[in-house]
């Protein structure tokens, strides 16, 4: 072994510029164990290890990289080192973009605050994970600091920057849940979106995992409190958090704090002259420079604003503005200082816009969204985006906005407030709610255009956007689009739901349905459903309501909560029925089809199928007709009627292929494989699979891989090929850890432990059967508690344990019975198969078993 790997052995530290294969056998070695033992520990193949250990697999997956370092032991050191290696590059797992960037840019005319900025200097020179919260009064120049110091020791970070604003503070702007946070940034570091768990402590887990071998920079801007950015910290690794709130977060454990007090006059000073422009100040008393100071509170927003008002009128000298500020802060004098400082600034800076740029300030204040660019801008304006760039101009140069990013804009949560105040008392109501419908239009129709281009066979199912031209992006622009305006477009859908904007939540609701569907985000797409469910029945809006329910009810399906799923659909289907909405209905037992299949009632799964074909046909539904089918064939084929399963699918493959529904396509080929699989003809099998593996790889879709990988593997075990078949298992349990999906899961544990019988490993099968069991009661799946009752049972029988043989077997059979059925969708599986097992079980008294 090369020696940088034999010294790190020796030590425990290996060297980084160790390969994997070099790494991973030292590692084995000094625990003592073979490739076979180790691969034994880890649930991985022992061909696998060999191939890792000689550099034939360079890129293993990264469930893989944790369940190797599992085995072996590995400290959270060591398993960053591994890590790297893995991924081929210095930084970043199997998961990985381009190292984000994703901070502000730097504050200009930044001043003193030496000392804050001393101490988180030093907080990014440790090799630990170090937090940094930041507090003080609205306007003392928290995000200022954290986005100057974040720049400063920026370098210090090779894998990247995060900012994420959680709005903790900002008026009419809901506070970030931790749930979505986590959605987002798990988005920023590579995670696709059906690998993103629901729950927000898998999430936070999957988060930590992602930034233990990663020394990034993240700024939690405007946080509420603790509980909100307790899951949004790293656990393991070298990363620097830096957080900012109005609060002390003294509940946060481990956390260095910075509190942030007014500037000194001498820095308030230096802050004025240098935005004003130090020739406009030139000659001025001093003392009359720090009672301009003064007079904004000694508060870096304030004293911007009066500075940026002095260099805007060439005319005015700094008594001129004292008199102007005067003026202001007697106007305001019941808010206490430092709210009135600012007020005062902000008036001041207000009063001296041209009527224009007022009205464009007011109307901007009400964008419920984090930032915007110029396009949504003219929307609100009802202006071209040529003359409202230029407002936009204006509003920066005066410091009324901010520009994190190029072509981005956002405000100071203070002077959105002051902004939205204005709009109130000076915009009519009439006017302000115009505005709102030309930005939700100006949403609704680009999420429309974008999702169009994105799924264009699905465009049927959408509502058609609002009237209005625009420009058709390619794909990678609408993706683009997407990443950026999420979180907009579901602020815009909250803010739609409360001020009685119905025709827009539902159109956003559906529109964004597939969108939220396929990143994963099934918490904010039922959270989306139920606000345009409410608004349909607040307007007794049927048909709204029946789109709501029926996209609820398949966010539900997907999340394995099949009750609330059935409940959905039925309420979807009577309501369809009631309109005579054909397609509705159609939609509706498909969504009953999917639940019934997926708990086993496959008979039950037919009689919807059929209804919702017929309905398809008769109205020329071609992706109805798809759907149905694909279900309709794959329920028979459950059944063990393999003829009408293979006319089915196979006319599916035939619309697929015709309308370009590639993902429908592999659909259609995995069924077909896995009835080619039951009929013994291996050769179709085989050809089917392959080609649906290779349509999932090259389309990205994880759950069609996982669907071909897991019938090769029976396949493989049906011809003898035990290490193939375990190697396609094993692959399975990877891909489906990686992704979250424990219906997957329970396939490769339950396929591994049918493969462990197969080798004559009864006590092996008995746990991996114990283990798929519990899979399978937690996602309350009868038909696959079945099939994992009939593995214990058999694996009970070959170890001499006849009375728990006869136990599982006889729940099994109960199970079937309760389903009304007598077979589950795995061969060998059925009621008659397992009588005949029974019958042929030699009974021995149970103290003679144990």
């Amino acid at each position: 072994m090369p020696s940088g790997a034999r010294d790190g052995a020796e030590t425990g530290r290996p060297t980084e510029e160790a390969d994997l294969g070099s790494l991973l056998r030292a590692w084995r070695e000094r625990a003592l164990l073979t490739q076979e033992q180790l691969a034994e520990r880890a649930g991985l193949n022992a061909r696998t290890v060999r191939r890792l250990e000689t550099g034939e697999l360079r890129r293993p997956r990264s469930a893989s990289v944790r369940m190797l370092a599992e085995a072996l032991d590995l400290d959270d050191a060591e398993l960053a080192v591994l890590t790297r290696a893995a991924s081929g590059s210095p930084h970043g797992p199997r998961w990985t973009r381009a190292a984000p960037r994703q901070l502000p840019a730097d504050v200009a005319a930044f001043v003193g605050r030496t000392q804050e900025l001393t101490l988180v200097g030093e907080a990014g020179d440790g090799d630990t994970a170090m937090v940094t919260a930041i507090d003080g009064m609205a306007g003392v120049g928290k995000t200022a600091l954290a986005v100057h110091a974040a720049h400063q020791v920026a370098a210090r970070f090779p894998d990247g920057d995060l900012f994420m604003d959680l709005h903790g503070h900002t008026q009419g702007v809901s506070a970030a849940e931790p749930a979505e946070t986590l959605a987002r940034l798990l988005e920023v570091l590579g995670v696709p979106g059906e690998a993103i768990p629901q729950d927000v402590n898998d999430r936070a887990a999957l988060y930590r995992t992602m930034l233990a071998d990663r020394k990034m920079l993240i700024v939690l801007d405007n946080a509420a409190d603790e509980a909100q950015v307790r899951p949004l910290l790293p656990g393991a690794g070298s990363s620097l958090v830096l957080i900012t709130s109005r609060r002390r977060l003294v509940g946060l454990d481990d956390v260095r704090t910075i509190s942030m007090d007014v500037l000194p006059v001498a820095e308030a000073i230096s802050l004025f002259s240098r935005t004003a422009g130090e020739e406009r100040v030139a000659g001025t008393p001093r003392e009359a420079l720090a009672e301009v100071a003064r007079r904004c509170g000694l508060l870096p927003l304030a004293i911007r604003l009066a500075a940026a008002r002095l260099k805007a009128h060439p005319t005015w000298s700094v008594q001129h503005l004292l008199e102007r500020l005067e003026e202001h802060q007697v106007l305001l004098s019941e808010l206490h200082a430092g709210r009135r400082s600012i007020a005062a600034a902000l008036d001041l800076s207000y009063r001296e816009l041209t009527d224009a740029e007022r009205r464009a300030y007011r109307l901007l204040a009400l964008h419920p969204g984090t930032d915007f660019g110029s396009d949504a801008a003219a929307a609100l304006l009802a202006a071209d985006v040529a003359g409202t760039t230029t407002l936009l101009d204006r509003l920066l140069e005066v410091h009324l906005l901010q520009e994190p990013n190029p072509g981005r804009c956002r405000f100071h949560d203070l002077i959105r407030a002051h902004g939205a105040e204005r709009a109130q008392a000076e915009e009519p109501e009439a006017d302000r709610r115009a505005a709102m419908t030309r930005l939700l239009d100006h949403y609704s129709r680009a999420a429309s255009t974008a999702m169009d281009v994105l799924y264009p066979y699905e465009a049927g199912t959408r509502p058609p956007p609002p009237a209005g031209a625009g420009a058709r992006p390619d794909a990678n622009t609408a993706t683009a689009w997407l990443d950026t305006e999420l979180a907009n477009l579901l602020a815009l859908a909250q803010h739609a739901a409360e001020h009685d904007f119905p025709r827009h939540v539902q159109h956003l609701s559906a529109t964004l349905h597939r969108c939220l569907r396929g990143r994963g985000r099934y918490a904010e797409a039922e959270t989306l459903h139920a606000r345009a469910l409410s608004a349909a029945r607040a307007t007794a809006d049927r048909t709204g309501e029946m789109e709501a329910l029926l996209e609820l009810g398949e966010i539900r399906c997907v999340s394995s909560r099949y009750e609330a799923a059935i409940e959905d659909a039925t309420n979807a289907l009577k309501i369809a029925r009631a309109l005579g909405h054909e397609a509705g209905e159609l939609r509706a037992l498909h969504g009953l089809g999917m639940s019934a299949g997926s708990q086993g009632q496959f008979a039950q799964a037919v009689e919807h199928y059929t209804r919702a074909l017929e309905i398809a046909r008769s109205i020329g539904h071609r992706n109805g007709e798809l759907d149905a089918l694909i279900g309709f064939g794959n329920a028979h084929r459950a059944m063990g009627e393999p003829d009408q399963a293979v006319d089915a699918l196979v006319r599916a493959l035939g619309i697929a292929r015709a309308i370009g529904h590639r993902i429908s396509e592999l659909r259609a080929l995995n069924g077909l494989g896995r009835i080619h699989l039951g009929r013994g003809d291996l050769r179709s099998a085989t050809d089917c699979l392959t080609r649906a593996l290779d349509l999932a790889r090259g389309t990205g879709h994880r759950l069609g891989e996982l669907s071909a990988l897991t019938a090769l593997g029976f396949l493989h075990r049906s011809q003898g090929r035990h290490e193939q078949a375990r190697d396609c298992y094993r692959e399975v349990l990877e891909i489906a850890r990686e992704v979250g999906n424990r219906n997957w899961q329970f396939e490769a544990i339950h396929g591994l432990g049918r493969l462990q019988q197969d080798v004559k490993r009864p006590d092996q099968a008995l746990d991996s059967h114990r283990r798929a069991l519990d899979l399978a009661v937690d996602l309350g799946q009868q038909g696959d508690q079945a099939r994992a009752h009939d593995g214990l049972a058999c694996a009970y029988a070959a170890l001499g344990r006849h009375d728990r043989a006869q136990h599982h077997w006889a729940r099994a059979l109960d199970i079937l019975a309760d389903l009304g059925t007598d077979r589950t969708e795995e061969r060998g599986v059925d009621a008659g198969s397992i009588r005949a097992r029974l019958a042929a079980l030699v009974t021995v008294p149970p103290q003679a078993a144990r």
